[in-house]
């Protein structure tokens, strides 16, 4: 976990904007076929504590229930995938993409490789797994 920092982020068009007050995980990639059709391509997302994800403005934000564990937040008027929430854990996972600015967050590893698209590689250096 990355220490305690607060960051803000946000959807293209700002109809929901939000803040990280937290602990954040470093960045996961998840190849899966669910992860790369919301997307676009993977997923790359960090974490935080449900309590920590401060929504400051959820005018746009809806969710998806893309399977019986998991719902995916997304803003209804631009299109951004912005939140992966599985139910019951304390967690909610992130867009890194969504983050504005600076975060000091990495990529630490590669999740569900064995889905990936064939169109690219993964780059060497963080763990890759065939699961999570």
């Amino acid at each position: 976990m990355i220490k305690k920092k607060t960051l803000t982020g946000s959807c293209l068009c700002g109809a929901v904007q939000f803040t990280l007050n937290g602990p954040l995980r470093p960045v996961a990639a998840c190849h899966c076929s669910q992860c790369r059709k919301t997307s676009g391509h993977y997923w790359a997302a960090t974490s935080v504590a449900r309590n920590d994800l401060v929504l400051t403005n959820d005018t746009g934000l809806r969710w998806f229930d893309s399977s019986d564990q998991a719902r995916r937040g997304f803003c209804q008027n631009c299109g951004s995938s912005l939140f992966w929430d599985t139910r019951g854990r304390d967690q909610v996972s992130v867009a890194a993409g969504s983050l504005d600015g600076a975060s000091g967050l990495k990529t630490d590893r590669h999740i569900f490789c064995t889905d990936k698209g064939d169109y690219y590689d993964i780059e060497p250096g963080p763990q890759q797994f065939d699961k999570h």
